[in-house]
């Protein structure tokens, strides 16, 4: 199986059981609890079955656990000085792993299904599957402090896939911790999303607010995301072990050249059609149009670029109250107040949204001398 496997592409396979994630069922319990999820609801809704494999399919005899590398080609935070081009995620700077993976999952599943004489199951991040504590029990890593798995061959850049196996196959022995003292994921991240090693609070990580969160993204860390639009490497590039890893070998998983430093005020330009057709194929994708273009506007009040702000003011008529939102604290980054004045007397004295009326409230804006300050301040 495993030599089928990295003919496929696979960078790594190893098994295990079922039942070898039984913490599983105190911790995730308790990370709900704390509402650490955010609003993430579909992590609650399927809770149980996340806690025990044997719940999505109670023929499970063995979890056949696949990684395939997708390291970068360059070092991720180098970007993030660039601040008129946009930081997208490493992973998603590609096809989308799951339609990748998928396939080549399945493949293995029939040639397993026909060797053993049993069914399978595939997963790929689309079912209730707990992926990196069944990876650490199968021996393909660990779960380092920043809650990723980590990997002595390949740092943090495997993307994971399941195969659920109603045959007893020979069992992998679990990899155990290597992280020691080092806390440097712990401490490179810009929203301080960790708790505690080993914790993550996704209502503060920038992966959560650029991608999960609908809506505004809360005040307190729109400065700290930068130039960050889709997703955040911060906590995974800094890992010491990534200096094993190596360049992703799967042609599909290479990554896009033209995803590698979008331009900032290209994208704030993008209507529904034209990001549909961008980030065809792609994680981004899935974000939308509206809520990208939410990022987009956060980044650019944090360009401090006055003509990027200009793109910004143009986003102040959009259709969608989100961006209008942020076109407004981005414009107030970037403008001095007459212009911002100016501003609100053609955008935002007739604001429908209370959400973009508290962002031009926001601003403290001196009247315009000579009118009612009802018509021209958003206090």
């Amino acid at each position: 199986m495993e030599e089928r496997a990295r003919k496929l592409g696979f960078d790594a396979v190893r098994v295990t059981r079922p039942d070898a994630v039984p913490l599983t069922r105190e911790r995730l319990p308790a990370w709900l609890a704390a509402e650490h999820h955010g609003s993430m609801d579909w992590m609650e809704e399927r809770a149980g079955q996340r806690a025990d494999p044997s719940t999505l399919w109670p023929e499970v005899r063995s979890v056949v656990m696949l990684g395939m590398n997708a390291g970068p080609q360059t070092d991720p935070l180098e970007l993030l000085a660039r601040r008129d081009r946009g930081a997208i995620a490493t992973y998603a700077q590609r096809r989308d792993y799951h339609d990748v993976i998928k396939g080549k999952l399945k493949e293995l599943g029939g040639f397993l299904s026909a060797r053993s004489g049993r069914p399978v199951k595939v997963f790929c991040d689309t079912a209730p599957v707990m992926e990196k504590p069944l990876a650490q029990a199968a021996g393909l890593g660990w779960q380092g402090k920043h809650t990723v798995l980590l990997s002595r061959q390949h740092g943090n850049w495997l993307m994971l896939g399941a195969i659920f196996a109603a045959a007893d196959l020979p069992i992998d022995a679990p990899e155990s911790d290597h992280c020691g003292s080092c806390r440097r994921c712990l401490q490179a991240c810009p929203t301080a999303a960790f708790p505690a090693p080993y914790q993550l609070d996704a209502r503060r990580c920038i992966a959560y607010l650029t991608i999960e969160h609908a809506g505004p993204i809360p005040e307190e860390f729109r400065e700290s995301i930068g130039n960050r639009i889709f997703g955040c490497d911060d906590c995974l590039a800094v890992c010491p072990w990534n200096k094993f890893a190596a360049k992703a070998r799967e042609s599909r998983m290479a990554a896009r050249s033209d995803l590698a430093a979008p331009p900032l005020a290209e994208l704030s330009r993008l209507d529904e059609a034209s990001f549909r057709s961008f980030f065809a194929g792609t994680p981004v994708k899935r974000t939308g149009r509206d809520r990208m273009l939410r990022n987009v506007l956060i980044a650019i009040g944090n360009s401090g670029d006055a003509t990027l702000g200009e793109e910004a003011a143009r986003c102040l008529a959009d259709p969608d109250p989100t961006v209008r939102g942020a076109a407004v604290w981005a414009c107030g980054r970037l403008f001095p107040a007459v212009r911002l004045a100016a501003l609100y007397a053609a955008h935002g004295q007739d604001e429908a949204d209370a959400h973009v009326r508290d962002e031009w409230r926001a601003l403290s804006l001196t009247p315009i001398q000579g009118a009612p300050a009802s018509e021209t301040s958003p206090a």
